[in-house]
């Protein structure tokens, strides 16, 4: 054996050796082929691409006035079409013949359309529901004269033709010399009998009547309009209607002197109206550099409180008599620093494709609702205010040791009883109060999560909501339509299924129309009545043109949590050509919440961060962690308060390590992680809390420094501590744990990247990390994406490959594909862009 040995080893010897003198090695002939990354498979699925393969995915229902009927369009490989539906007779029908009416337009037009092709736009019905008109643009260009700039030079555009359509007859009519109206300028807050127009400018309120209006709508220079100051007070900082010179840059100061929108809520009868005020003036100014702006890079300055900081925004309520033009601010303090919020009323379905559609707020001609909170967020109070005597009075009361959250109360009768949500007993339910704030009983109970009210059918006393987690062997993240009557009887599931589901239901409350699907699943949509009865089936997503290209549905999964007892969902993602025998590496896309998770429960359009990413040769997945998702019980979701760096890394390595027991074809010791915002924030992490286990991270535009992240963000989540002094003085103190103190921890391959004018999370978050990384001397790599905010605008492409070119070569071993392929190749995308 020895010798046998020897010479094996003496001929490995003589082989390197002529090898060396030849500059070729014999040894390469019997080596694997280098590991390569799959760019090729992964660049099919770019967004660009997807939208050539991926049609409506769900029907959005526009309701009409006159009765329940809605109409719809949706698209697939087939083309467009437009549907209308009766549910009470159960007729759905075409609201034309495609081919007839291509025919017709391209005859007018004289540019050629066929049924496939029919770009119509801006569709609306009359105001009798028995016509639609629509909008075709053509081929011929018109000259287009700026009537705002008169310096600016004229523009050629396409000419735009106008058409009725009889929905009885088939009878198309051009509508010849048809000059349509303008869009309504945003900066209008009108009043519900369109008596006036409340506008902000120079930080102060103006009001114009409706003939005024008109004109500003034609030609907002119009020297002959008249218009009226309504207060004088106002500064920069602290004005009246906008708050945005108050957050924003120094850009939107400037054009200050322009009419700029109000946001005021009106009174029904339209004789008042209210609106929040904002003192910023003591908050502390905030900066970012845009270095490609053109010529001299510009100062962005603006204002931005910082967790902990003594100079806090003062939020105001500030109440209008219109008729008398006066206003008061009314007296609504409660808490030190409170943020004071008045609830809008909600909008109903079928007043959402309405020009005019006043923002009224929530109550009645004589009060208001609101809430105000304490900075510390533990305390929340829903009160009302008589507009009379501007009387503030406290209804309903909610305290918690961490932080508490509540939502828009429903009124029933006008106010003389509230439903409110409220998760006092640890899970988000709706209770009933009477108008004078006493609790007459809980409507809904149970180890489940109540999310939102949908209708309130106030004589038949009936609450329609959405809620999760009750249906038994369900993912509890799927929401579901229920109804129940005010005093918790009759609690009853209206669109059953194992699948997410998405409601839009009629004013009247008979109908609903169900969009439903899982990841693994094709989306459906079927009409349904408030029994839960199914109407009729409307579609089926058309997905055939992406099955065509080898895509394969992710598949979800369960796991248990660090803790050995909470489960865990999540959604695991194959690359097509998956071989099980293969071992992939793993990487993980996160989000920690914990207002969310970023795991998708329905079918996605969107495959950036999961499906393309794992065509490179990866398994990818996404799972929750306890302290994510609020859609779960109080104490899930409020896990992370006072951890907010740590708090959900052990469930991440935990799913990893039980999906990896689970099936030999995860290679559990090449894990990589990556994530945006948050997720960037936690992806770093967990590279520096456990180093030895997550191997290569791309990290996003991370709050990796909480302490210079926003406030309300940051204090709510991980908490602030609030403190009186002797002297009766209250202070607030705020500590965190960053990424930054444990940069000496990192051994993987790190990729940092940001905006350099992310004015929401700020640069400096990774700078700071950066900056501790370099000091503890550790190699990693560090991208400045220029001249973009927060989400990468325009470069979400190019820093899609990069993060894939990191991956590739840490986790796969691929070097050479990275230099080698072309990004503008592998989408054009891009290159159209330029």
């Amino acid at each position: 054996m020895k010798k046998s040995y020897l010479l094996i080893l003496m001929g490995m010897s003589i082989g390197f050796t002529a090898a060396a003198q030849t500059k070729t090695f014999t040894i390469t002939e019997t080596e694997a082929p280098a590991p390569k990354a799959n760019y090729q498979l992964a660049s099919r699925f770019s967004p660009n691409k997807l939208r050539k393969l991926v049609y409506s995915t769900a029907v959005d229902p526009h309701w009409l006035k006159r009765s329940t009927r809605f109409w719809y369009e949706y698209e697939t490989p087939s083309g467009k079409h437009w549907y209308i539906v009766d549910p009470a007779a159960r007729r759905k029908q075409k609201l034309f013949d495609n081919a007839k009416l291509a025919a017709e337009i391209t005859a007018i037009i004289r540019d050629p359309f066929d049924a496939l092709h029919l770009p119509l736009e801006n569709l609306k019905f009359s105001e009798d529901e028995k016509q639609i008109s629509f909008e075709v643009r053509s081929t011929i260009d018109e000259l287009k004269k700026d009537r705002k700039d008169k310096k600016a030079a004229d523009s050629m555009q396409k000419k735009i033709f106008y058409f009725n359509y009889d929905i009885a007859t088939a009878r198309l009519t051009e509508i010849p010399n048809y000059t349509k109206p303008k869009a309504k300028p945003s900066w209008g807050s009108v009043a519900p009998d369109s008596s006036a127009i409340i506008f902000t400018r120079n930080y102060n309120l103006y009001w114009m009547d409706k003939e005024n209006y008109k004109k500003a709508v034609k030609n907002e220079d119009d020297s002959t309009i008249v218009e009226h100051q309504l207060t004088k007070d106002g500064l920069k900082f602290y004005s009246y209607g906008s708050n945005g010179d108050g957050e924003n840059n120094e850009e939107v100061v400037k054009n200050d002197k322009k009419r700029r929108r109000a946001y005021v809520l009106w009174s029904p009868d339209a004789k008042y109206f209210v609106m929040n005020r904002t003192d910023s003036r003591k908050v502390k100014d905030l900066w970012v550099i845009n270095n490609v702006a053109p010529g001299r890079p510009t100062l962005e300055t603006y204002k931005y409180q910082m967790p902990g900081e003594a100079e806090a925004p003062r939020d105001e309520i500030w109440l209008f008599d219109f008729a008398a033009k006066t206003g008061k601010m009314l007296n609504t303090a409660a808490f030190k620093d409170q943020s004071v919020s008045v609830w809008s009323a909600p909008l109903l379905n079928k007043d959402r494709d309405n020009e005019f559609r006043p923002s009224l707020w929530l109550g009645t001609n004589r009060k208001i609702y609101f809430s105000r909170t304490s900075r510390d967020l533990k305390r929340i109070d829903i009160c009302t205010v008589d507009i009379n005597t501007g009387t503030v009075t406290p209804l309903i009361e909610e305290r918690f040791n961490t932080y508490v959250e509540v939502n828009r109360p429903g009124l029933v009768n006008g106010g003389n009883e509230v439903i409110h949500w409220s998760e006092r007993d640890g899970w988000a339910h709706f209770y009933l109060y009477d108008g004078n704030g006493k609790l007459k009983n809980q409507i809904t109970k149970g180890a489940f999560h109540c999310e939102s009210i949908v209708n309130i059918d106030e004589k038949n006393r009936v609450l329609y909501f959405m809620a999760n987690g009750r249906e038994p062997n369900e993912d509890p993240y799927y929401y579901h339509l229920y109804r129940i009557n005010f005093d918790g009887s009759g609690m009853k599931l209206l669109n059953p299924g194992d699948f997410d589901h998405a409601v839009s239901m009629d004013d009247s409350n008979r109908f609903f129309v169900n969009n439903f699907s899982r990841v693994n699943t094709v989306p459906k949509t079927v009409l349904m009545d408030n029994n839960g009865r199914r109407i009729m089936d409307l579609e089926t997503a058309d997905l055939s043109l992406l099955m065509q290209t080898g895509y394969k549905f992710p598949e979800p999964f369960k796991v248990k949590a660090d803790d050995g007892i909470t489960d865990i969902y999540g959604v695991m993602y194959k690359p097509f050509d998956f071989d099980p025998n293969k071992k992939y590496p793993i990487i993980e896309y996160v989000y920690p919440g914990p207002q969310t998770e970023a795991v998708n429960k329905s079918f996605s359009k969107s495959m950036d961060r999961t499906d393309r990413l794992a065509q490179f040769g990866y398994i990818v997945i996404t799972v929750g962690n306890r302290g994510g998702n609020p859609a779960r019980s109080k104490r899930y979701h409020t896990y992370g308060y006072g951890n907010l760096r740590d708090y959900g890394l052990a469930d991440k390595k935990a799913a990893v390590e039980q999906l990896a027991d689970r099936h030999k074809f995860i290679d559990g010791t090449r894990v990589g992680i990556t994530g945006h915002s948050g997720g960037g924030f936690m992806s770093t992490a967990a590279m520096l809390v456990y180093p030895d286990f997550f191997k290569a991270a791309v990290s996003n535009a991370g709050n990796h420094d909480n302490s210079i992240y926003n406030r309300w963000w940051s204090e709510k989540h991980h908490g602030v501590t609030e403190v009186v002094t002797a002297k009766g003085d209250t202070t607030f103190k705020y500590s965190i744990d960053k990424n930054p103190d444990l940069a000496k921890n990192l051994k993987g391959h790190l990729l940092l990247m940001t905006g350099d004018i992310d004015n929401n999370v700020h640069p400096a978050n990774t700078i700071r990390v950066a900056n501790a990384l370099m000091k503890a001397g550790k190699r990693f790599e560090f991208v400045i994406v220029p001249g973009q905010r927060h989400a990468f605008g325009d470069l979400t492409e190019y820093t899609f490959w990069k993060l894939a070119d990191h991956f590739n070569k840490y986790l796969i071993g691929d070097f050479s594909s990275a230099g080698q392929v072309n990004i503008t190749e592998m989408d054009r995308e891009i290159e159209q862009k330029r």
